[in-house]
């Protein structure tokens, strides 16, 4: 056998987001690309900003020796430093450098803290609707997945979060503003987080980290502050990249921000350090780690996602789907018109409109739409989201 079965097993079992993609890549070999509208995938639209570029020129023609040569594992000091600059100003929390590690996007950082705190079989709880590869990061470094629940406006379920929480529990993870639903968890929903948190590690005596993975954090349609975790649980960290927040996902450049207050805190980098250097990354990328050490402050016009995800809602819940208008990231997350909603993602898809089920975000019932897209792909995708609403109304007549 050429692959371990754990591995097969999971591809059986892999991101219906990878899966959608790969079929509509076969739909516009058959139909054409201008007839096939993918909003699968969340593959940010908009070019990095301005100062993205000029940064980046002047560091490439200053030809500076040692540019391009290993640094400490954990990234450049002067790297670490604007992170830590950025995050204190935003969050009011003393960050310093020592706080930060420089990684290879947020889906490194996730990676190096677990492989940092789980023993095999240490349990870490994930709320639903999860962004799905969450599940195979904690499988990777042998830990278990348990997963709460969340309520119909896809807040946490803190009843169900506490019922998940036992002696074997290492960490929680949240992502907000969340995929799929594009919904902000409140200071109060993150404050019972923190509570239930710490109930939990009185009553088996154990220490327990609360995890916020925030790639979308700067994605965000209202003036409210947002809601840091840093002030409600001790033991905290921030798992993320500059993928949205500044178009580089393909850079793979992030950080990971452990709580300065945190008592384990020396440990825990010293162990993160370690993880990222033997997990194979070594180091996060030097060129990415320079430029956006001087662009902290920058984003991508977050107006234009914000255009799109009114054009989309309004199209959408027009037509008469249900839908909870998002608060951040570049997502939608209607219900089904059909209970099974792997159906009805196969209907939009013979319709030639690309989405993906909610099953494959632990959360059935639901289905994604991707809005970070070109305008072009939305209009036209609207065409057949109206004939798969009115084939499921005469079916169900």
């Amino acid at each position: 056998m050429a692959i371990s079965e754990k591995v097969r097993e999971q591809m059986e079992a892999s991101s219906w987001i990878r899966r959608m993609f790969e079929e509509g890549m076969e739909l516009r070999r058959i139909h054409g690309a201008e007839n096939v509208f993918d909003l699968s995938l969340g593959n940010p639209l908009l070019e990095p900003p301005p100062e993205f570029n000029e940064v980046l020129r002047r560091i490439v023609n200053e030809d500076t020796p040692g540019t391009h040569r290993y640094m400490p594992n954990g990234g450049f000091p002067d790297a670490r430093a604007a992170v830590a600059k950025q995050l204190a100003a935003e969050s009011g929390v003393p960050f310093t450098g020592e706080d930060i590690l420089m990684t290879v996007g947020a889906a490194g950082a996730l990676n190096v803290f677990l492989r940092s705190v789980l023993d095999r079989d240490d349990e870490v709880v994930i709320i639903a609707p999860y962004f799905a590869e969450y599940i195979f990061y904690i499988q990777h470094q042998g830990g278990v997945v348990r997963e709460a629940q969340c309520d119909k406006n896809f807040m946490p379920d803190i009843a169900s979060l506490k019922s998940n929480l036992n002696e074997h529990t290492r960490a929680v993870v949240i992502n907000t503003p969340n995929n799929p639903t594009g919904v902000i968890y409140p200071e109060s929903v993150i404050a019972e987080i923190g509570e239930a948190l710490q109930e939990a590690e009185e009553r088996f005596g154990t220490e327990i980290y609360l995890v916020s993975d925030e790639p979308y954090r700067k994605l965000i349609y209202s003036d409210d502050p947002y809601p840091f975790i840093f002030k409600h649980h001790v033991r905290s960290v921030v798992a993320t990249s500059h993928s949205k927040d500044l178009g580089l996902a393909g850079e793979r450049i992030g950080h990971i921000a452990v709580n300065p207050a945190d008592p384990g805190k020396v440990d825990l980098m010293d162990a993160a350090t370690f993880a990222l250097r033997t997990l194979g990354f070594v180091n996060a990328p030097a060129l990415m780690q320079r430029v956006v050490a001087e662009i902290q402050d920058a984003t991508v016009d977050v107006s234009e996602y914000r255009k799109k995800r009114d054009f989309m809602y309004a199209a959408l819940t027009d037509l008469g789907y249900s839908c909870i208008r998002p608060d951040g990231a570049f997502y939608l997350f209607p219900e089904s018109p059909l209970s099974d909603d792997v159906k009805f993602v196969q209907l939009l898809q013979s319709k030639l409109v690309l989405t993906v089920p909610g099953v494959g975000f632990g959360t059935p019932g639901y289905f994604r739409v991707s809005y970070c897209v070109e305008d072009s792909v939305l209009e036209g995708s609207l065409k057949g989201f109206a004939e798969a609403l009115d084939e499921v109304r005469s079916i169900e007549g």
